[in-house]
């Protein structure tokens, strides 16, 4: 374990410095976050401008969601879409050879062999909105890390998912388009699930665990996160997990590499 940690130390500092070369984009990204977070701030204060709420969920406790999402989004543009992404890229242009001839698991030097700074202000933005709301309820620390617990389950499970559709590169090739598709349905996550019809709280519960990425930890920093889901969240994270890594595996028997 000691030498993955190096060699995270050494994959991102050689990443950040390589980014830095162009840090017109952090500006970029920060007025693209500020655009995204003022819409989304504003479809929702569509809903409650008249007075009207949803179920259980207040304006500031509809905010914490929004401030979670917000942070899923960081995480996803810094560490997994700059990763997994290019496993199609790898397989394409033959280079999943010189990955797997690695001397480490090429499914961890996939995952963290580079990041993108460039999700950072989604992370500082959603924590924000999160601390603003929080102050407005009346939060304790102790809430805060509680939540952290299924939030980290929430992160597992975003992962799992994308690496898996990243897999299946090595039968299809071209799978952007999934993974826009993975990221359309996320967004959903935005809201509190009461905000959709039954049929649609059932699909992104159970179809696609949407709930389980920013619902669950909203629930758990209000203090109202009821056991039983805590612990699906905690036995979907590593089911999922456990598949990512099993279905890597088996994907890799159908690789036949660029010269074959």
């Amino acid at each position: 374990m000691k030498r993955y940690y190096k060699l995270i130390g050494l994959f991102w500092s050689t990443a950040i410095a390589a980014e830095m070369e162009y840090r017109l984009n952090f500006v970029v990204a920060t007025l693209t976050s500020l655009g995204n977070l003022a819409g989304s701030i504003f479809s929702l204060f569509l809903f409650y401008r008249t007075g009207y709420t949803f179920a259980g969920w207040s304006w500031e406790a509809a905010l914490v969601v929004l401030g979670i999402f917000t942070l899923l989004q960081g995480f996803s543009a810094t560490f997994l879409a700059p990763n997994l992404n290019r496993i199609v890229r790898h397989v394409q242009e033959g280079t999943l050879d010189f990955v797997l001839l690695k001397p480490i698991r090429s499914q961890f030097w996939l995952s963290t062999h580079t990041l993108s700074p460039w999700g950072l202000p989604d992370i500082i933005f959603g924590s924000m909105i999160i601390t603003y709301a929080g102050s407005h309820l009346g939060l304790r620390i102790t809430n805060y890390l509680l939540s952290a617990v299924p939030l980290f389950f929430g992160l597992v499970i975003l992962y799992s998912l994308w690496f898996m559709l990243g897999a299946t590169s090595i039968w299809f090739v071209k799978i952007h388009n999934v993974t826009e598709v993975l990221r359309g349905l996320l967004e959903a996550g935005r809201y509190p699930m009461v905000a959709y019809p039954v049929a649609y709280r059932f699909f992104f519960t159970f179809v696609v665990p949407v709930t389980f990425l920013t619902n669950i930890p909203a629930e758990a920093m209000l203090g109202r996160t009821d056991l039983t889901w805590m612990i699906g969240a905690m036995m979907l994270a590593v089911i999922l997990f456990w598949i990512s890594t099993s279905f890597w595996r088996f994907a890799l028997r159908f690789y036949t590499s660029a010269s074959s």
